[in-house]
C-alpha cells in the first residue's frame, strides 16, 4: 500500500492541515481507514490521534481510492471542530449504546404467572353476503344526455320568463365596436 498526498493546505482558523491522497492498492481490497491513518501519520511524523481521515473513495475499475485526511494542532483543535460520527469511524471515541446498561447485581422482580391472564376466545370471521345479479338496465336509461341536460335547461329559462326575470343565457350579446 502506497500513500501520496497530492494536496496541502493550511488552514490556521481551525488549527488544522487540510491534505488530498490518493493509496494506490494493486492486487488488494480497499484499505481500511485505520491503515491509511498510520500510514499517513507515519509519513508526516504526527501523532495518529491527531490525524483524521474525513473521507475515502475507492475508484472504479482501478486500484487507487482517494480521499481527505485533516491534520490537527491539538487534541482539543480536532474535539472542538470534528463531528462526532467522524471521531467514532476513525477510532477515537466509543460509540455510545441505545439502550442504557443495566447493573447486573440489582435482582429482578418474578413475572406473573401466565394462568393469571384472561383466556380471550377467537372472534368468527364475519359473514359475507351473496350479492344480487345486476337487472339489465331500460333503453331509456341509454339515452344521450345532452338532449336530457338541453330540456332542463330549457324548463329553467322558460320559468325565469314567465316570473319575470331576465334570461342572461338565452340572450345574445351585441357586437362590440372598435
Amino acid at each position: 500500500m502506497e500513500v501520496k498526498v497530492l494536496e496541502e493546505r493550511k488552514n490556521p482558523l481551525l488549527k488544522r492541515t487540510e491534505l488530498l491522497f490518493e493509496v494506490a492498492h494493486p492486487g488488494g481490497a480497499s484499505p481500511r481507514r485505520s491503515e491509511v491513518q498510520g500510514e499517513l501519520a507515519k509519513q508526516l511524523k504526527v501523532p495518529k490521534e491527531r490525524l483524521i481521515v474525513e473521507s475515502m473513495h475507492a475508484r472504479f475499475g482501478i486500484a487507487q481510492t482517494r480521499g481527505e485526511a485533516l491534520v490537527y494542532a491539538t487534541n482539543e483543535a480536532r474535539d472542538r471542530v470534528t463531528r462526532e460520527h467522524i471521531l467514532i469511524r476513525n477510532g477515537l471515541k466509543e460509540k455510545k449504546s441505545a439502550t442504557p446498561p443495566t447493573p447486573e447485581a440489582a435482582p429482578t422482580a418474578p413475572e406473573p404467572a401466565a394462568a393469571a391472564k384472561p383466556e380471550t376466545k377467537p372472534e368468527p370471521a364475519p359473514e359475507v353476503k351473496a350479492e344480487k345479479p345486476a337487472e339489465p338496465k331500460s333503453e331509456a336509461s341509454h339515452a344521450p344526455k345532452a338532449e336530457k341536460k338541453g330540456e332542463k335547461k330549457g324548463e329553467k329559462r322558460a320559468d325565469a320568463k314567465a316570473e319575470g326575470k331576465p334570461d342572461t343565457k338565452a340572450s345574445p350579446k351585441p357586437p362590440k365596436e372598435t
